[in-house]
């Protein structure tokens, strides 16, 4: 028999080019944040604005150095935490009910989504003098206007991802002999996980952007009371503080749900199989 020759696999190398370019990839999402903080920090500087218009980076982050020291800023971001936590999940709720009964029933969305559509299109800031007759301008207002603001994304998408379910599926789960709550259970529902998740995500982000609306509007604490005690006072180095504290924390949230989405999709990619068919 002939002796076989085993050549070694040639080694795969990274050049320096290839890696600068990995590097600047990588930092591509940062060039503007970065260029418009050079900016701030030179245009304060050279005095281009007034220092009571455009007040210093070094300035704005002693401010936020203060609040965080006396307490006052965790105070404030805590109460916004719980206000846009409790009107998420009850919004969340509401939207996945609603949602899932229109996603199932075709009856439920013609008396149900002609009127859904129509209210969605009215902003948040169109239902606050309605609301505020009902239940005065307390904590009820700011929970019933953030839940409405994730109610609309939520419902949906749980519509959509009720509704994308592969007609092949349900066919196989008929022929098993499913019953309507184990097709809804093991076959629609999974199917449905990642659109579901993107909704809610969604529901999360104008939950967000509501409570700094609501709050700039109606309250007495928060990060959104922040913003407005500081144009009150003319104090724009608190004002820029606190919408720094928004975007942040808004950005957390952000990177940790789309984090989750992906997990959820990479684990829901695949079609489910009905269990008759393993």
């Amino acid at each position: 028999m002939a002796n076989t020759l085993s050549y070694p696999a040639p080694a795969i190398t990274v050049t320096g080019r290839q890696r600068l370019q990995g590097v600047v990839h990588s930092a591509e999402p940062f060039l503007l944040p970065i260029a418009l903080f050079a900016l701030w920090a030179v245009g304060a500087a050279q005095g281009w604005i007034s220092a009571q218009v455009l007040p210093s980076p070094q300035f704005v982050w002693d401010t936020l150095s203060e609040l965080a020291t006396s307490g006052d800023l965790w105070l404030h971001a805590q109460a916004s935490l719980q206000r846009v936590l409790v009107g998420f999940v009850v919004g969340s709720a509401l939207g996945l009910l609603l949602g899932a009964a229109m996603g199932l029933s075709k009856t439920v969305e013609a008396y149900l989504l002609p009127t859904f559509n129509a209210l969605v299109q009215i902003p948040v800031l169109g239902w606050l003098p309605f609301v505020l007759l009902l239940v005065g301008i307390g904590e009820p207002l700011k929970y019933i206007l953030i839940a409405k603001a994730a109610l609309v994304p939520v419902t949906l998408a749980t519509l959509q991802g009720f509704r994308q379910t592969p007609a092949t599926l349900l066919e196989v789960g008929n022929v098993y002999g499913y019953s309507r709550r184990q097709q809804v259970l093991e076959i629609v529902l999974p199917t449905a996980v990642p659109t579901l998740f993107t909704g809610l995500r969604l529901g999360f982000t104008k939950a967000w952007l509501s409570l700094v609306v609501v709050e700039l509007v109606a309250s007495s604490e928060g990060l959104g009371y922040l913003i407005v005690y500081g144009r009150q006072l003319f104090q724009l180095d608190l004002v820029m503080a606190a919408v720094i504290v928004v975007g942040a924390l808004g950005y957390a949230i952000d990177r940790l749900l789309d984090f989750a989405e992906a997990r959820v999709a990479a684990r829901h990619g695949a079609r489910p199989t009905p269990k008759g068919l393993l």
